[in-house]
């Protein structure tokens, strides 16, 4: 959750530092940064990223991949950190999201 005056800085913020994190890691196949606006001034942040295989989420987050990994910068930006990401399979997909 962040300031939803802060969008657009947090957003240049990781696509500066975050991403290419991301990028980097072996076994990436991609991810996204979604902003939801709550009409409160906050704004939910979710990010989707598609690792393949799990030892490629090691790699990233760390021996214990139920924790969240954040950057230096989030502190700067985030109204509250969660403890605990959510892992998921793809079961089913299209070929393109437009």
């Amino acid at each position: 959750m962040i300031c939803t005056a802060d969008d657009a800085d947090y957003v240049a913020c990781i696509n500066a530092t975050g991403t290419a994190d991301y990028a980097a890691t072996p076994g990436n196949r991609g991810f996204q940064m979604l902003l939801r606006e709550l009409g409160d001034g906050r704004s939910e942040v979710t990010t989707l990223s598609w690792q393949e295989p799990l030892d490629a989420i090691r790699s990233f987050a760390g021996e214990d991949i139920a924790f969240a990994r954040y950057c230096p910068e989030d502190e700067r930006f985030l109204l509250e950190r969660l403890q605990y990401v959510e892992h998921h399979r793809v079961v089913s997909r299209s070929r393109s999201i437009g």
